[in-house]
């Protein structure tokens, strides 16, 4: 027998505290030579304090072991891309490191795909910048690939901070194949290429961990994100959740380990789009529920934000929950009008 859930609405905001790394050496490790400490202590922008491995072996996005330290020689880089039948086939989503699905004007989705460990060629359509990405990619100091944004939005990026590349930048062009707008593609090696930072390893995006860390939650084989007009739906199988209404072309579809749904608040941007529909604003700070779910199973828990540039925490209502290291599909979904059904 298949049974359907519904994770129901928040009804109140549990304030969890939230901390963020100052960008110290100690962040990013040292040399690997004789005599370096197991651990270091670091100081949070709370002013709390906290020991972290002196050298890290993981990358920052995945969670997953290397033996560079876990630092590449660029910042990480996020696409915004289109995710519509128009994006179809898009292209580079196989090799992203972590993709979030975040609401536009209309109740359908864009993409952040974030690429670190492995730099592709060609990935796209590439779409423009919402406010939303604010929390997306500050907190590991990202550069954004986009096709540019609302000048209100770019005033919000400036003042963030946040740098990006657009067309008439290195890399990015119009394949003339293609439909405008839906033909804006960037080389991401060559956009890597003409940036001159060596910034260094970005905090861990989520707080990773051992399949052994995860609560036994309850068997889910299937799940539904819906953001209004449009839904993205996964199936496990084989270990791997698979996007089964995915725009991604063939072969390079994102091979998703872990899918994370966040609910979240939505606001209003403050204007409107071409066609005169309101642009929402994803308010990825504060708190609200989540459901990881990894291995067939999902587990039940609490995201939370102190500020925008903070790095995300999970928790249970017993301990800090842990994302099993590999790749992880993120679901903002709307809190008041999307919806998160799975089946067991």
């Amino acid at each position: 027998m298949i049974l359907r859930h519904r994770l129901s609405r928040p009804v109140g905001l549990l304030l969890v505290s939230s901390l963020t790394c100052l960008g110290l050496t100690a962040c990013s490790g040292g040399d690997d030579t004789a005599g370096t400490p197991a651990t270091v202590e670091i100081t949070h922008a709370d002013g709390t304090k906290e020991k972290v491995p002196a050298k890290p072996t993981t990358w920052p996005l995945t969670g997953l072991e290397t033996k560079n330290g876990g630092k590449a020689a660029h910042p990480v880089l996020v696409t915004k891309m289109d995710n519509t039948a128009s994006s179809a086939p898009q292209l580079g989503l196989s090799e992203a490191d972590l993709v979030i699905e975040e609401l536009v004007e209309g109740g359908v989705t864009r993409l952040a795909a974030f690429y670190y460990s492995q730099i592709p060629g060609t990935v796209g359509p590439v779409r423009s910048m919402r406010a939303s990405d604010i929390g997306i990619v500050t907190p590991v100091g990202a550069r954004v690939v986009t096709s540019g944004a609302a000048q209100i939005t770019l005033d919000r990026i400036g003042t963030a901070g946040i740098e990006y590349t657009t067309e008439g930048d290195a890399g990015v062009s119009r394949d003339s194949a293609r439909a405008a707008p839906y033909n804006l593609f960037a080389d991401l090696t060559d956009v890597t290429a003409d940036l001159k930072q060596k910034p260094a390893r970005p905090e861990d995006y989520l707080p990773w961990g051992e399949e052994a860390d995860l609560p036994k939650g309850v068997p889910a084989t299937s799940l539904t994100a819906d953001f209004g007009n449009h839904t993205t739906s996964w199936e496990f199988h084989d270990g791997e959740y698979d996007n089964i209404n995915t725009y991604a072309a063939e072969g390079d579809e994102f091979p998703a380990d872990s899918v994370l749904v966040l609910r979240v608040r939505i606001g209003d941007a403050g204007y409107l789009d071409p066609a005169n529909s309101p642009v929402p604003e994803t308010k990825f700070v504060g708190t609200g529920p989540a459901l990881l779910f990894h291995d067939g199973r999902m587990v039940r828990g609490t995201w939370s934000k102190k500020e925008l540039v903070s790095p995300l925490r999970l928790s249970t209502k017993d301990a800090e929950l842990k994302v099993p290291a590999g790749k992880v599909w993120i679901e903002l979904v709307p809190a008041v009008d999307g919806d998160v059904t799975f089946t067991q």
